[in-house]
């Protein structure tokens, strides 16, 4: 062996070699198949470029999105009791926790935050569709009354983006149970006349549709998302009869009068603020990050009148 062996042949090598590309440095659109690079669509808050197709966000996305500046503090939640039922399918239940906390980095399937949106100090919960589907157990119903608390205490508003598969099964009637509790809670920010806003995302169905979902004094949703309580192919082959075109989709429900609003992810910071200031009776809202002026000065004051030419003043 020589120094051509030992070291030009392997730096040569090294210089024409195939260099390996990460894989999650593009994302393909499911609606168009467009390919995105994961910085442009991060920018974008995981909208497609080409279509506008929403895909799912994580709730700390949305909240860093969301909130002045990124900044959040977490509320804590109560911790239910693990596996109450022992419930077993292929996988323990508690084997099935650990696996989705795993893959997402959360705790749970819900997220609750306080923060300032636009210099309106707001309470905001958001639920993780990834997360077992985003399903509504007993830490997520203890996760919205956390919330409806933290929101009366200190007398601000409740914001929650909804996106679920419906109660958990692996806690049974025990999920269900959360139905009715999280009613109680949207029940308490009445009674505190402070404003609730639901924005429904893709998909919100099932239990959570039928409970607090719903139950918003302003329901804003997203472009397309399905908002249902029980899906379409199951309507279809219950009635045995062909559904309308985009049945049970954001902009159906808009038109028969479930929704009151249908926002582009990317102008739902926006919209979010102008409807909170509006129902909290505040000024509106200031652009740029500078607090509002205690008062703004209607007109200049006149100028005085120059002396005439000829004449002492």
């Amino acid at each position: 062996m020589n120094w051509i062996s030992n070291y030009v042949r392997p730096k040569i090598n090294s210089l024409f070699s195939r260099r390996e590309v990460p894989e999650n440095l593009w994302t393909k659109c499911p609606e168009c198949g467009t390919m995105l690079f994961h910085r442009e669509l991060s920018d974008n808050l995981n909208v497609c470029t080409n279509c506008d197709h929403h895909m799912a966000i994580t709730p700390r996305e949305r909240f860093n999105a969301l909130f002045d500046s990124g900044i959040f503090t977490e509320v804590k939640i109560p911790e239910p009791i693990a596996d109450p039922l022992h419930f077993r399918d292929q996988k323990k239940y508690p084997d099935r926790l650990k696996a989705a906390q795993k893959a997402t980095g959360e705790k749970e399937a819900m997220l609750v935050a306080e923060g300032e949106m636009g210099r309106t100090p707001i309470v905001a919960a958001a639920q993780d569709f990834s997360f077992m589907g985003g399903s509504m157990g007993m830490y997520v119903g203890n996760a919205i009354i956390a919330a409806a608390e933290r929101a009366v205490k200190l007398k601000r508003p409740l914001v929650l983006f909804s996106a679920a598969g419906g109660a958990r099964m692996q806690e049974g009637i025990l999920s269900l149970m959360q139905m009715p509790r999280t009613t109680v809670a949207v029940q308490m920010l009445r009674e505190a006349n402070l404003p609730y806003i639901v924005v429904l995302t893709h998909p919100t169905t099932g239990g959570v549709t039928a409970s607090y979902a719903m139950l918003g004094d302003v329901q804003i949703a997203e472009p397309n998302a399905l908002i249902c309580f029980a899906g379409p192919r199951v309507i279809e082959q219950t009635i045995r009869e062909k559904l309308p075109e985009g049945f049970q989709r954001a902009e159906y429900l808009l038109d028969h009068g479930m929704l009151d609003r249908v926002t582009h992810r990317m102008k739902m910071r926006d919209e979010l603020i102008t409807i909170l200031r509006m129902l909290m009776r505040l000024p509106p809202p200031v652009a740029g990050d500078l607090p509002a002026p205690e008062k703004a000065e209607t007109a200049e004051k006149p100028a005085e009148a120059a002396p005439a030419k000829g004449k002492k003043a």
